[in-house]
């Protein structure tokens, strides 16, 4: 392994970074950058998400922690390593357990307390119009017809790193190093002078890949193997998906788009598919192709995959 320090965007290096009891000063840190001034987190605490995610890659990639600001108010965040299939619905589900979790026993009055979901993002959105297109921080809340808060209690913060491209001498703010190590850690042979703070450099030493026992490097290796898989077949397919856009409409074009990734998935997962499966895939409509990309990551066999069909 030709790396220095871990890669961030895999499952690995996130719970090594921002996981563990060790690392709740990184965490801290990084989430106070995002969160408004009344709720900066003095207090922190691990939930058991155990009963969340529908496998255990999910439940490696979402952490609910309990909070408490400077004033004693407590809230709670979510931080989630976002997927690229059906981020956006996958997002909203993982939201509603933190806010479930939170029902009271006998006679209750319903107050909630605030719920941040904050998604790291190592993709950029489709969807977007051009002028939102290239901004990092994409800050979501339930709004009426008049674009007026409804609810103030429930915030989802998307944090599309790749559009994130200030160099080593740009970096200002906490904020921008914090997104800078998201982005480049992993490519980095020594620490920069301008990450040379408390919270960094005890995350450099955390993120040594020198440093770890012979188990937790094999754990890593196999981390960042299925991270590079699942990305390059997902990059291709997203590319694949965005040429058929261009010559057959942009619906048509993100259909096939799916189609496409969720075939290349497959085949990665399974190996080559008989000639049944490839006509189902050629068949099913977007709904049916939503349904197998959600479940692909605990079907351990074909037969599973497409149980319902």
């Amino acid at each position: 392994m030709k790396e220095k320090y871990i890669n961030l965007f895999t499952d690995f290096g996130f719970k090594k970074a921002f996981g563990e009891e060790a690392s709740k000063e990184h965490l801290i840190s990084f989430l106070n950058t995002l969160l408004p001034e009344h709720h900066q987190i003095h207090e922190l605490q691990f939930c058991n998400n155990e009963y969340q995610g529908a496998t255990a890659l999910d439940r490696k990639a979402i952490f609910d922690l309990n909070c408490v600001s400077a004033t004693g108010e407590y809230f709670i965040v979510e931080l989630q390593k976002a997927k690229q299939n059906f981020f956006k619905d996958r997002s909203v589900f993982y939201a509603t357990f933190p806010i479930q979790q939170q029902a009271q026993r006998g006679d209750w009055d319903f107050r909630l307390s605030a719920v941040y979901t904050i998604g790291i993002l190592d993709f950029v959105f489709d969807d977007e119009d051009s002028a939102q297109r290239d901004e990092v921080i994409h800050r979501v809340q339930l709004k009426n017809q008049h674009h007026q808060v409804f609810y103030d209690k429930l915030t989802f913060i998307y944090l599309t790193l790749p559009n994130f491209r200030k160099t080593e001498d740009q970096l200002d703010t906490l904020q921008d190093k914090w997104f800078f190590l998201f982005r480049h850690l992993h490519e980095l042979d020594e620490i920069p002078p301008r990450l040379r703070e408390k919270v960094f450099l005890s995350l450099f030493e955390k993120a040594s890949i020198a440093r770890f026992q012979p188990e937790e490097r094999q754990a890593y290796e196999s981390s960042l193997k299925y991270y590079r898989d699942l990305k390059n077949v997902i990059d291709t397919a997203r590319e694949e998906g965005r040429e058929e856009g261009r010559e057959e409409g942009r619906e048509e074009g993100r259909e096939e788009g799916q189609r496409a990734l969720l075939h290349r998935l497959i085949t990665l997962k399974y190996g080559v598919l008989p000639e049944d499966i490839v006509l189902k895939l050629a068949q099913a409509d977007t709904e049916q192709l939503r349904r197998w990309s959600e479940r692909i990551l605990t079907a351990d066999t074909l037969a599973q995959l497409f149980a319902d069909q």
